[in-house]
This record gives C-alpha cells, sequence and structure tokens, in this order.
C-alpha cells in the first residue's frame, strides 16, 4: 500500500477582501438604490462580480478569486445570488450604448 496524505490543499483566504473592491461595490449599491450580486468564475483572471442595481443599471468588478468575491460582497452588505434566476435577469435594463454595441458585433460575425 503507497503512503499517501488524507489532508486536503485549501488556500488561506483569513484576511479581509481588498478595501478597494469592497468600496466600489458599496458605491454601486448606494448609487442604485441597493444591489444584487453573481459571481463568476472566469479562470485564471479570477471572478467577475456582476451587480444588479435596484433601479436596473448593472455593472461589474473583478476579484482575484471566487471567495475574495463573496468576502467583498459580504463585507458590503450586498446579497449574493447563486445563479441568474429569471427575477433578477428580469430586473436588468441594458443601456442603449450597450444595446448598440452588442447589435453592431452581431453584424460584424
Amino acid at each position: 500500500m503507497a503512503d499517501g496524505s488524507d489532508t486536503t490543499l485549501t488556500a488561506d483566504h483569513s484576511d479581509q477582501a481588498p478595501n478597494g473592491l469592497v468600496a466600489g461595490i458599496k458605491s454601486f449599491a448606494a448609487g442604485h438604490g441597493g444591489a444584487k450580486a453573481v459571481i463568476e468564475y472566469v479562470g485564471k483572471r479570477g471572478a467577475r462580480i456582476v451587480l444588479v442595481g435596484e433601479d436596473g443599471e448593472w455593472g461589474d468588478q473583478m476579484a482575484t478569486d471566487t471567495v475574495t468575491a463573496r468576502e467583498a460582497c459580504a463585507e458590503a452588505g450586498v446579497t449574493v445570488e447563486n445563479a441568474w434566476e429569471r427575477e433578477l435577469m428580469d430586473q436588468m435594463r441594458p443601456s442603449n450604448d450597450l444595446w448598440r454595441s452588442m447589435a453592431r458585433r452581431t453584424m460584424a460575425r
């Protein structure tokens, strides 16, 4: 029988989320009457925090990983949704500039 370890390697995330990230999330939430977040893992780049304001506006922030993203949202007082629920997507109101941008990309293909 081969020797092995029964321990699990885990990352140490004992320190808090970066203040700039927390401040950015708080600022967005304050400017839009509150917010909810969805965290998306984007590989080596980290995690994307998509913020949806109560007024339908949305924005995003980047974190180094999903644990840091969750910590930042918790410190900022923003609820993290587990997935893109229909109600959350219906709440989003993309700007006219975004619609034009998406149309140009579709037409260019």
